[in-house]
């Protein structure tokens, strides 16, 4: 009798789990909506994230099938990828902190926000407590990353009211440039919008977020900002009909206007 040769690759049961492309730890984390590529760095450099048992070290690549904890919880990376994404725009008050905890009890913009079945709210950049205006949200981390870093160099505009005499070189020296304490800062664009005296109104272009750069260039010039509005982010302009304090969804077809913006 002739034994029947054996054909391991006829009988072997396809494997379930399509090949993935390994990828740094911050980066699928972020995508997942767990939090910045920074945030999830300084989590890996405290010993916070566990991958298939080890500790995670900055430079680790990982796929969605990796065993992954943060603070020992497991953290289901592949139905979290699966989420669409989804940004939502806020008219923030002045008055409300962008930061989820404050010692001190002040209102917080995330308590406004409607809830998530999966991951969490991201804020895109910041405002201080007494600027008011557009400030955008993402469940997508490597999305608020992108449009957060500094070589982007999105466009940020702000109206502004500006009490003290304005003069045509003042505004010269703003678009040129001026020596701030962290560097030379400048103005993309400025122009009129209306009003007089203690009340006059400018709209003002700055490229990134550096720290209260738009209050702290007009101090430069003995100006003193009364009221700050952010109304527009890159390609995403704050609504005029929505109200303080109220917030609405992008659809699909907007959010990839805000994705062709970004380079890789």
């Amino acid at each position: 009798m002739i034994k029947k040769q054996s054909q391991p690759n006829s009988t072997r049961k396809p494997s379930s789990k399509p090949k993935q492309q390994p990828e740094r730890i911050q980066k699928l984390l972020a995508q997942a909506g767990m939090g910045s590529r920074r945030q999830v760095e300084k989590w890996i450099s405290d010993g916070l994230i566990h991958i298939n048992g080890a500790k995670a070290k900055l430079g680790d690549k990982i796929t969605v099938y990796d065993a992954v904890k943060l603070r020992g919880k497991p953290v289901k990376l592949a139905s979290k990828l699966q989420v669409d994404t989804k940004v939502l725009i806020y008219h923030k008050p002045a008055g409300e902190i962008v930061s989820k905890k404050d010692p001190e009890g002040r209102p917080s913009v995330f308590k406004r926000l409607p809830r998530l079945k999966t991951g969490r709210w991201i804020a895109i950049g910041r405002l201080d407590l007494n600027t008011q205006g557009l400030l955008m949200f993402t469940n997508d981390g490597d999305l608020a990353n992108k449009l957060m870093h500094p070589s982007q160099q999105i466009d940020r505009e702000y109206a502004v009211r500006v009490m003290g005499t304005v003069t045509h070189d003042m505004v010269d020296r703003l678009v040129n440039g001026v020596e701030l304490e962290d560097g030379k800062a400048r103005f993309e664009d400025v122009h009129e919008s209306g009003g007089e005296g203690i009340n006059r109104w400018f709209h003002v272009v700055v490229a990134g977020g550096r720290n209260r750069v738009v209050r702290r260039l007009w101090e430069s010039q003995c100006c003193q900002v009364s009221r700050l509005i952010r109304v527009r982010y890159g390609t995403v302009f704050l609504p005029p009909g929505l109200p303080a304090g109220q917030h609405q969804l992008l659809d699909k077809k907007e959010i990839q206007i805000l994705q062709s913006q970004l380079s890789d």
